[in-house]
């Protein structure tokens, strides 16, 4: 095995302040998320109980499918950005170090488990 130098603590300082900033932007995007949620619900509500009040079965069976149709778009169209921002996060400087440490520790474990079981 080769004998290799441990990184410098600067460069793991620097590299932990990077995934803090990331986690953070995640954290931010995720309340944010939530919030919309809570909001397309909420008009959602508004606009079915104003629907039921003065229209018609058939106008409120088109606006519910038309409702879903949009839904299951907007839906689609969002975890494609949302595929498209993790894979612009992991190829970020600093993640391939961070991935190399997990796949270490992933070994690590798989490693740990064999030498233990009984």
């Amino acid at each position: 095995m080769a004998n290799k130098k441990s990184p410098a603590p600067k460069s793991w300082d620097k590299l932990w302040d990077e995934y803090s900033v990331l986690l953070k932007k995640w954290a931010q995007n995720f309340d944010t998320l939530q919030k919309t949620s809570s909001d397309v619900q909420a008009k959602y509500n508004e606009v079915l109980l104003k629907a039921s009040n003065e229209s018609s079965e058939k106008t409120i069976k088109e606006f519910h499918k038309n409702w879903q149709k949009a839904m299951n778009d907007a839906a689609l169209e969002a975890f494609k950005q949302f595929d498209k921002n993790w894979q612009n996060v992991t190829n970020q400087s600093g993640m391939d170090q961070l991935k190399t440490y997990g796949e270490l520790m992933d070994s690590f474990s798989k490693t740990w488990q064999k030498m233990w079981q009984k």
